[in-house]
């Protein structure tokens, strides 16, 4: 179980006392999940984690305190002091990291950061300068966190978590804030995009909830693609160079042509804001069988399901070439935008704004070219906006965050719940 760190007593922190050491012991935790596991969680360090989490929750006087053994979430609630009927919302965070070194995970603090570059790691000569990161800018005189430069920090997500656990801790020592009942949820497997799909909204029993996991202060999205994956096999023919005259087919060399029927301009390294495209994420093989993978997205469902027709055509097309099927094909949705729910209910995102605004936190509201495990939650049932956590450079050795953008992720938090009651 994690410890209380004595450094953290300083009176800055008095209003969230264990935000900062919260999340210092979280982010010390590999928790990074494993794409190639089919267990839930995908990584036996994600079930220790969630179980300690569990643990802590009780301490701090959650009620209903539990770990899910068949989706790896633990939940718990803060029952409503009112008594007037307002609804029940629920905050989420994902504890596992992602496909970058979370091993042996050092935090620096870096206090009244005074703008400068920051030497993360001396002995390796690694350093994170303003130049190549000018939002560092953006903090100087706070309270900065970043890595050793060796690893990832984990500010996604657990940043988000630590900020949960800040706010139902206040609404606990603070019996006179009023407040319906509040939900928590955290979870596995974010970072491979399979957390959410076994989330139990019903057992979770929340009116409407918000994911903290995006970046920097003031972000909220409420959108997101469609997605779709797709996995090609070319099948080749292996004969010698010398006698291959209409006999050779190159599975390399038709991997090659498929990916040249696609359009360049529709590519994610040229396209931005609501402009969807397709992307060649792996690519493996030889003469005989070549394998290519995909990623479709699109914020328009229509033109998402275009997207996919298309591919498909240059498929057939290229079949058509041949005597035999020398491309086969596995298309599977992975998640769908989350807005075409969420816009025939604005509610959350009306109350989200507006509390942001009243802590003078300008909203930064922008179509998110993604997913996030309110995509998947949201199509359960459970309309589940993105808030951010105040991080930035996220899956990375340059990974970092502040405890003042932390604390306005917490403040934000309440001023949600307190707005919900009126």
């Amino acid at each position: 179980m994690w410890q209380p760190n004595s450094i953290f007593g300083k009176e800055d922190y008095l209003k969230y006392p264990h935000l900062l050491e919260n999340f210092i012991a979280y982010a010390k935790e590999n928790t990074r999940s494993n794409h190639k596991s089919t267990s839930i969680p995908t990584t036996e360090s994600q079930v220790i984690f969630a179980h300690n989490l569990a643990i802590q929750l009780k301490k701090i006087g959650l009620a209903d305190v539990k770990y899910n053994e068949n989706n790896g979430f633990v939940t718990g609630t803060v029952p409503n002091n009112i008594s007037a009927k307002v609804p029940t919302i629920g905050f989420i965070a994902h504890y596992d990291t992602a496909d970058y070194n979370a091993e042996n995970i050092k935090p620096q603090i870096h206090t009244n950061y005074d703008g400068k570059d920051i030497i993360l790691n001396a002995k390796k000569n690694i350093v994170m300068s303003v130049s190549e990161f000018p939002n560092l800018k953006d903090y100087v005189g706070e309270t900065l966190i970043t890595t050793d430069g060796t690893t990832l920090l984990g500010s996604d997500d657990k940043s988000g978590i630590a900020e949960i656990v800040a706010a139902v801790e206040y609404l606990i020592n603070h019996p006179k804030f009023s407040h319906g009942t509040i939900r928590v949820a955290f979870g596995p497997d974010e970072e491979i995009g399979t957390g959410a799909d076994n989330f139990d909204v019903h057992d979770f029993n929340a009116d409407f909830a918000y994911t903290l996991d995006s970046g920097r202060v003031g972000h909220m999205e409420w959108e997101t693609f469609n997605a779709a994956q797709v996995e090609l096999t070319f099948h080749g023919s292996i004969v010698h160079p010398g006698t291959a005259y209409h006999q050779m087919v190159n599975a390399l060399s038709l991997a090659a042509e498929f990916h040249a029927l696609l359009p360049v301009d529709q590519r994610p390294e040229n396209t931005r804001g609501y402009e969807g495209f397709y992307m060649l994420t792996q690519f493996s093989g030889n003469i005989d069988e070549a394998i290519s993978t995909y990623i479709i997205r699109d914020h328009s469902k229509e033109i998402f399901e275009e997207r996919k027709n298309f591919f498909i055509e240059k498929i057939n097309q290229l079949n058509g070439l041949f005597k035999e099927e020398r491309i086969s094909i596995n298309m599977y949705d992975q998640y769908y935008n989350m807005g075409d729910i969420i816009k025939k209910d604005m509610t959350p995102v009306n109350l989200a704004e507006e509390a942001m605004l009243s802590l003078d936190i300008e909203p930064i509201i922008t179509p998110f070219r993604g997913g996030t495990d309110g995509s998947k939650i949201t199509y359960l049932g459970l309309p589940t906006p993105n808030l951010f956590v105040g991080g930035e450079n996220f899956h990375g050795q340059y990974e970092f965050v502040t405890l003042e953008a932390m604390e306005k992720a917490t403040d934000t938090i309440l001023k949600i719940i307190e707005l919900n009651t009126k």
